[in-house]
């Protein structure tokens, strides 16, 4: 019931607004009838066109011209209270009644400081005035009502302004925190997505580019050595299968939770090495691996990164370059494990648009906390070498540059990285 009310009173403020209005002026006229506890005589007319005014002026303007309300009201009040005391009753608070609402409405829609300096004029301005309603007395019963109302309804406006802005910065952080929440889960979903798109890419790119190397063989000894062209077919048939398998693991990342079929594999890392180099050299590329330092174990995303920078690049060699030799190396000093991929190609065996996979490669060694740089040698062929982060990236930003590792830097000018 209440609230079917309040959502009234919300829907129609003009009809409240006259319905205060008219008990404000009805409250001030009953009480110029009153001598102590009995009603005695009719209200006068003249009292009753004067009480109209505050009312009136509380109604017509209290919304445009809140701080004219109150003085006006107040000097009301005190005009009604002269006359209450001249026809024989001691003034009540309801006598001002309407500049006490027009008070608690300044404190509602302003600040402090609006609100204690109309507070204390009022305060101020009434006692003087109630002086005269006595006829020189001091300390009334009506006196001090008159003046604990002034200051209770600046007060209790004062409080409900307080506790409505308090709420509004509470929804407002509220607010604030669900959207940075969204905006936190879009990031992570965008991220996502990016981390599954360069594994589709290397795992596409790598085994497709195996393939065909192992078709084109196939092709070129199927008149000649039938053999040799069917080893190489069943090779390709291999190649297919793993290419198959990798694209169901990598994609059955999407799943939901609780999906069938969900594979558990691990992700691939440097363990997986020797077999990822043998699947090159059945296409015909002779990969030499060296390793410096004492092998250390590695976080599985560092892991992962470093296999397949190294798969990215030696498919690039595969796919782009004129060599028949490749070589990896791989260095773990105390903080760092540093790649380098070499080839001794010269001229691109094909030729067309540049592809992501240098990029992919840059962006898994930035997610990872390290760097990586690629371009040609000087000295003819190829060359890719990153370093990866053994620890944390916060380890890796208080390392010492190691001066022992040659090859492009961090910072290297990117007109020398040749997009591949």
């Amino acid at each position: 019931m209440f609230a079917d009310w309040w959502q009234w009173a919300r829907r129609h403020p003009r009809a409240v607004d006259v319905a205060i209005a008219v008990v404000l002026w009805a409250s001030a006229v009953f009480s110029s009838t009153l001598t102590g506890a009995r009603i005695v005589r009719v209200p006068t007319l003249d009292f009753s066109l004067v009480a109209v005014v505050p009312s009136a002026v509380l109604l017509l303007g209290q919304r445009r011209f809140p701080r004219t309300v109150v003085a006006v009201t107040t000097v009301c009040g005190g005009v009604l209270g002269v006359m209450g005391g001249r026809i024989g009753f001691d003034p009540s608070p309801s006598v001002v009644g309407a500049a006490l609402v027009a008070l608690y409405l300044l404190a509602l829609r302003t600040d402090l400081r609006t609100t204690v300096t109309y507070t204390a004029g009022m305060a101020v301005a009434l006692a003087l005035v109630s002086v005269g309603w006595g006829h020189g007395a001091l300390l009334r019963p009506d006196q001090i009502g008159t003046l604990s109302c002034v200051l209770l309804a600046g007060a209790v406006g004062e409080s409900v302004r307080n506790r409505r802005d308090h709420l509004a910065a509470v929804e407002a952080r509220a607010e604030l925190a669900e959207h940075t929440r969204e905006e936190e889960a879009r990031r992570r979903v965008s991220e996502e997505r990016t981390r599954i798109a360069r594994e589709l890419h290397d795992i596409v790119a790598h085994h497709i580019a195996l393939a065909h190397a192992q078709a084109a063989t196939a092709a070129y000894l199927l008149r000649s050595r039938p053999e040799q062209a069917q080893d190489m077919m069943d090779q390709l048939a291999g190649t297919t299968s793993s290419a198959l398998r990798e694209l169901k693991a990598t994609v059955g990342l999407l799943r939901r939770e609780g999906d069938p079929e969900t594979p558990l594999e691990p992700s691939p890392g440097l363990a997986q090495l020797p077999e990822l180099i043998a699947s090159f050299e059945r296409t015909g590329l002779a990969v030499s691996v060296s390793v410096e330092g004492e092998e250390r174990a590695l976080s599985s995303g560092t892991d992962l990164t470093a296999y397949r920078i190294v798969q990215e690049a030696l498919t690039n060699v595969t796919k782009h370059a004129g060599s028949a030799t490749a070589s990896v190396r791989l260095r773990y000093t105390r903080r760092l494990l540093s790649l380098t991929i070499t080839d001794d190609g010269h001229e691109p065996r094909t030729a067309g648009e540049p592809g992501y996979g240098l990029i992919g490669m840059r962006e898994r060694a930035l997610s990872a906390g390290g760097w990586l740089a690629a371009g040609h040698r000087a000295s003819g062929g190829f060359e890719v070498t990153t370093e990866l982060p053994l620890e944390t990236l916060e380890t890796l930003e208080t390392a010492e540059p190691d001066p022992h590792q040659g090859g492009p830097g961090p910072h290297q000018d990117d007109e020398e990285r040749t997009a591949r």
